[in-house]
């Protein structure tokens, strides 16, 4: 029987259905505990075996490759905090004084690590260039996230979690992928054989990742603490915002003259904003006061930018494979 047209692609699907079982089935106590240490170990994975995938060049190239690294940069540090302060006008009548904060919030935040990579990963572009732009954004943000909260919202923050940040993004991160570049002498031309493997990791750290953060969503009782109709409204500054990045992202990218890798690596590094990072810095910065509403933009914008970067990244992992890529990465 022929597909309809109308329906989005089945990873698509799959990201629904797990929202909608987190909904219903949240994890939480030692269950939510546990599910916490599955998704760190895939996470885990998925980096080692791109460790193990990715040649020391290109890795090199990937580090070097600056202009992009700046670009990105820009849209997560610069762009979407101007866009924040800009939309006011249309924000805070719409979500309310404190949901607007929580927006403001949102634009200070480092992108994501580990799904802006699956996500350039499943799309076919410049994997090397995503892994040191994501990680270096999270680190810098450890710093620039509470200096843009304490310009645009005057709140000042403890930074006395800065070293247990940095620790954490190294053993999560970067340990396993030194690892897996260790072991590219004796497993990196079988991941390269069975690049499909790969694929999987990619989007089961996805669909573990987006049930982890909406079943914690549910178990706060966040969704209860507003009315529907600032909720409504939150959807579509949420929408509005990251549909205004999108097309930044995309035309700077071309205007730059970057490849279609590169352009890849561009949107879907910088159109992103961190809910590992943004709800534990959150009760720092904002400690002593309640930060359910505060971070629930985080939360919703988190959603919403997995499921439209994963419609994105299948359209992306359409298109034909090019010499490079059919030839494999594996060093001789």
């Amino acid at each position: 029987m022929t597909r309809p047209r109308f329906l989005p692609d089945n990873f698509t699907l799959t990201l629904i259905g797990v929202v909608i079982i987190a909904s219903v089935l949240p994890a939480s106590g030692q269950v939510a505990v546990g599910f916490g240490w599955l998704t760190n170990s895939a996470i885990a994975l998925l980096f080692f075996l791109h460790g193990a995938k990715l040649s020391r060049e290109s890795i090199i190239a990937g580090a070097g490759h600056w202009r992009l690294h700046l670009l990105v940069f820009g849209l997560t540090f610069v762009l979407f905090p101007l866009l924040g302060l800009a939309l006011k006008p249309l924000m805070a009548p719409m979500i309310g004084d404190e949901l607007y904060m929580g927006m403001l919030y949102l634009c200070a935040l480092p992108a994501t690590v580990q799904s802006a990579i699956a996500f350039t990963s499943l799309a076919r572009g410049n994997i090397p260039a995503a892994i040191c732009s994501a990680a270096a954004s999270s680190l810098f943000g450890i710093f620039l996230t509470p200096l843009l909260v304490t310009l645009m919202l005057d709140v000042h923050g403890d930074g006395g979690s800065t070293l247990d940040a940095i620790l954490k993004i190294s053993v999560q991160l970067l340990f396993p992928f030194i690892l897996g570049q260790i072991a590219r002498r004796w497993i990196g031309a079988w991941v390269a054989r069975n690049k499909n493997w790969l694929r999987f990791v990619d989007q089961g750290s996805i669909l573990l990742v987006v049930y982890g953060a909406f079943s914690e969503a549910v178990t706060e009782g966040i969704w209860h603490q507003i009315p529907l109709w600032e909720l409504a409204g939150l959807v579509v500054v949420c929408c509005i915002l990251l549909a205004l990045v999108i097309v930044a992202a995309t035309v700077l990218g071309k205007a730059f003259g970057f490849n279609q890798e590169d352009r890849i690596t561009i949107l879907f590094c910088g159109s992103k904003k961190s809910l590992a990072t943004g709800v534990p810095m959150a009760q720092v910065l904002f400690a002593g006061s309640t930060i359910g509403v505060l971070i629930l933009p985080v939360m919703l914008f988190h959603q919403i930018q997995l499921m439209v970067c994963a419609v994105l990244a299948q359209r992306y992992a359409k298109r034909p494979e090019t010499v490079a890529e059919l030839m494999g990465q594996v060093d001789p």
